[in-house]
């Protein structure tokens, strides 16, 4: 059955509320008259109704035919996802400390892929799946930008997080920690308010929660003083220890943070099936590597790339107007518009029995407070040739089973400029990357660059732990493994501007990591 019957029909029940068991999507895509099916089903469940069993649309299809007057013809156009994944029943969320892996025999670097030869003309044997997404904020931003809002997103981000290390520590509440006795036993859960170094050269930290704040101090001397060095503000973390003797301080023994969990198991494909992560393609600069791309879009034509069914795109698909000062002298296309149209040029030869998700970035036409909605109308009707999958930044997709969280990565700037060169560079972008898994939250720090939309909910955080981690915006090539989750920053499509110059940013171009979903290992394929 065509891909796109599936992939429309999802659209259309995301449109109406509805979430849908993939075996009730694939009889619905096989009946006669689909859109005629759907509507039917869609007639026949309750109001209240969340789920679309496939029960319930084999019982509806097996009904006598309905009135075609009450069957609806619109045609499915919204881009919004529905379901959720399935995730590893082993997996756990529980935080906990365990050793980083990096690269590894599990990942391959080829730069014979220069030349890709083109298509053999042979019919494509793809059968991708459609997506599954969550955690997309199109369609639901309720923002205005008042500070009760952002004490809202900032409750939220606690509530959460706080369960995560709900079973790290007893936590009580900071005013029932100030009225304890001296000398008593206590552990809190707080976001980081502040940081600073005693004149002793220890660090008092200031945690808050929703009742207060309370000072901690971790001493110099202790082993984990290093893990100070890991702290941003705004992050939410736990701590156990002794109250001073006027209960005005707690000294700190142990500090935890959410994590993810050592017993994590990543989930994969049942079949041999592979991805391309790439991100940050800039079509409208003058260093656009249009050739590059070609390359890329001939090779995913050939034989060798036939296991390769899904395109992930983690943003920055044009190069953007005024995102930086002079940058008009560095376009190839001044129009934002153009630019799309050119980039939809370019989107057109990738094989279009492709899944293909993307997200936006910071140079792209939507707003730069994060998270951020998927394109509007006017630009996916630009953008729709090859029926791409569009959503927000961050999101989180499922394919094969395999959940892939997509950030494009603004706060990667902010992690690497507030931690140690060892914990976080632009040179192993992969490295900053473990510290937001750490974090459990893909934007930790608010102010500086971080721009931060107050919502109903802090749609940032990790609730989850994905399979795999994938981000660009650094145009740096970046991975490894952080308790078993993959983290790929891909690299870029623009060689060097002259901006990039001017800040020391010296960008990894042409190179499409490749996933295997079976077994979650990669390999990097070059095409500058």
């Amino acid at each position: 059955m065509p891909l796109e019957t599936q992939s429309r029909i999802v659209r259309a029940l995301a449109e109406r509320g509805y979430n849908a068991e993939r075996e009730a999507v694939t009889l619905l895509a096989g009946a006669d008259d689909p859109t005629a099916a759907l509507a039917a089903v869609v007639d026949a469940t309750d109001d209240d109704a969340l789920r679309i069993t496939a029960a319930s649309v084999r019982e509806t299809l097996n009904s006598p035919t309905p009135d075609p007057a009450a069957v609806s013809t619109e045609s499915p156009s919204s881009n919004t996802p529905v379901s959720t994944p399935t995730k590893n029943p082993e997996k756990s969320t529980e935080g906990a400390e365990r050793p980083v892996e990096t690269g590894g025999s599990s990942t391959a670097v080829d730069t014979g892929a220069t030349e890709p030869q083109s298509s053999s003309g042979q019919a494509s044997t793809r059968s991708p799946e459609p997506a599954e997404i969550t955690g997309d904020i199109t369609g639901r931003s309720t923002g205005t930008g008042e500070y009760g809002q952002f004490v809202t997103t900032f409750k939220d981000r606690y509530e959460r997080l706080s369960k995560l290390l709900g079973g790290r520590v007893n936590h009580r509440p900071a005013s029932a920690i100030q009225a304890m006795a001296g000398g008593s036993e206590a552990e809190m859960i707080g976001l980081v308010n502040d940081i600073r170094s005693t004149a002793s050269g220890h660090w008092l930290i200031e945690l808050e929660d929703t009742t207060g704040t309370f000072p901690v101090l971790v001493m110099k001397d202790r082993e984990i003083a290093n893990m100070v060095d890991d702290l941003l503000l705004d992050e939410c973390i736990a701590v156990q220890g002794t109250l001073a003797d006027d209960s005005g301080i707690m000294f700190v023994d142990s500090l935890f943070f959410p994590d993810v969990p050592r017993t994590f198991r990543p989930s994969t494909a049942d079949r041999h099936v592979q991805a391309a992560l790439i991100s940050d393609v800039h079509v409208g600069s003058q260093e656009f590597m249009a050739d590059a791309w070609n390359r890329f879009a001939d090779w995913l034509h050939t034989e060798e790339a036939e296991s390769v069914e899904y395109l992930l795109i983690a943003g920055d698909m044009v190069e953007g107007v005024g995102v930086y000062p002079d940058q008009d002298k560095e376009l190839d296309i001044v129009d934002i518009f153009d630019q799309y149209e050119a980039f939809s040029e370019h989107l057109k030869a990738v094989p279009g029995d492709m899944e293909i998700v993307m997200i936006p970035g910071n140079h792209d036409a939507v707003r730069l407070a994060e998270p951020q909605p998927g394109f509007d109308e006017e630009l996916r009707n630009i953008m729709s040739a090859h029926d791409a999958r569009i959503t927000g930044n961050p999101s989180t997709v499922t394919i094969e089973g395999v959940s892939i969280l997509m950030y494009h990565g603004v706060s990667l700037d902010e992690v690497i400029a507030e931690l140690p060169e060892d914990k976080a560079s632009y040179d192993e972008p992969h490295k900053a990357m473990y510290q937001l898994l750490k974090k459990r939250h893909v934007a930790p720090q608010y102010g500086g660059k971080m721009r931060l939309a107050p919502e109903t909910k802090d749609y940032l955080v990790i609730d989850d732990v994905p399979d795999v981690f994938h981000t660009g915006h650094v145009h740096k090539l970046g991975w490894g493994k952080y308790h078993n989750v993959l983290s790929v920053n891909s690299g870029c499509w623009q060689a060097q501007t002259e901006f990039q110059k001017k800040v020391n940013i010296d960008p990894d171009v042409a190179h499409a990591p490749i996933v295997d979903l079976d077994t979650l290992n990669m390999t990097v394929r070059k095409f500058a």
